[in-house]
């Protein structure tokens, strides 16, 4: 029991997913503070569908690279590439996931459910089989990567055939809110994967991964990742911009960015693996602490 506990946690990368859960659990107590109703059973059937959803989109992942992960040391003790874990269960665990998930948050509203099977179409059949092609592979990854908060901001109000009840919030607040937190997890990613992969990248040759911006360690990728991080500075400004981000959270974001950038610049100068990991490590904690903090500095508008 204790092993297949430990190949289901790596089947579903339980740190990446709790990550996610994460994510879409902030968005959705926006949301509902946003309203002004939280609802907390709303919330638990929110965190243990986006855990299956994002878990099943996983295992999908993992179905799919099985091959690939054996010529990885990050990934070949996996339970597929070390054979703890025959395709066929993985796969009955990803469906049963998928569909489990799903109908936890179609529960919530139709949005909800209709996002997160959206989510595991995008990560698991295109995002992965792109990985092998094009760097452009982060990009498309970006999209189901910054969708949680969609999912959890909208899981948080009540359906209303295929739509919502309006409360107290209008229809312009409840547009411009979620986008522009998905446009800032969006962003986000593409200092945080490029600084990955370039530290990883030897490893992801291996296996024929393409995710740096040139598919090399070279100025332009760390150009890139240096940039990528730059643009963090801008978009940490724009809930304040639209009314619904406080001061602690602007300035705190705006440190945050800085570093970003600070260590962005250095690793374009230097182009070092040590200056990579620098940005990735900045990338750990800047998304979970700022959204955590727009949750408390959060102004509900309407």
């Amino acid at each position: 029991m204790k092993q297949f506990i430990s190949d289901f946690n790596k089947l579903v990368k339980l740190r990446l997913t709790l990550t996610v859960v994460f994510s879409a659990s902030v968005a959705f107590l926006i949301g509902a503070k946003q309203q002004g109703d939280i609802i907390w059973i709303n919330w638990l059937i929110l965190t243990v569908g986006g855990f299956f959803v994002t878990g099943s989109a996983n295992g999908f992942n993992e179905i799919i690279e099985r091959d690939l992960d054996r010529l990885m040391k990050r990934t070949e003790d996996r339970p597929l590439p070390a054979g703890r874990m025959t395709t066929g269960q993985a796969l009955v665990l990803s469906v049963f996931m998928g569909i489990f998930g799903t109908l936890l948050l179609v529960r919530l509203n139709f949005i909800a459910g209709l996002l997160s099977v959206f989510s595991i179409i995008l990560y698991a059949f295109v995002y992965t089989p792109i990985k092998q092609k094009s760097p452009i592979a982060v990009l498309v990854g970006a999209f189901p990567g910054a969708l949680p908060p969609l999912i959890g901001y909208y899981a948080a109000f009540k359906a209303a055939g295929f739509g919502f009840e309006y409360t107290a919030i209008s229809e312009k607040a409840m547009v411009i809110t979620p986008i522009v937190i998905f446009l800032i997890q969006f962003l986000w990613q593409f200092p945080h994967f490029w600084a990955i992969a370039w530290v990883a990248d030897d490893d992801y040759k291996n296996a024929g991964f393409r995710l740096l911006p040139t598919t090399k360690k070279d100025k332009v990728s760390a150009w890139m990742i240096f940039f990528s991080a730059f643009l963090m500075i801008p978009a940490g400004f724009l809930p304040m911009y639209y009314g619904f981000g406080g001061i602690v959270f602007t300035i705190v974001s705006l440190l945050g960015a800085l570093l970003f950038t600070y260590y962005g610049y250095r690793h374009w100068r230097e182009m070092t693996d040590i200056t990579a990991k620098k940005v990735m490590f900045t990338s750990f904690f800047y998304l979970p602490v700022t959204q955590l903090i727009l949750l408390f500095d959060f102004i509900p508008f309407v």
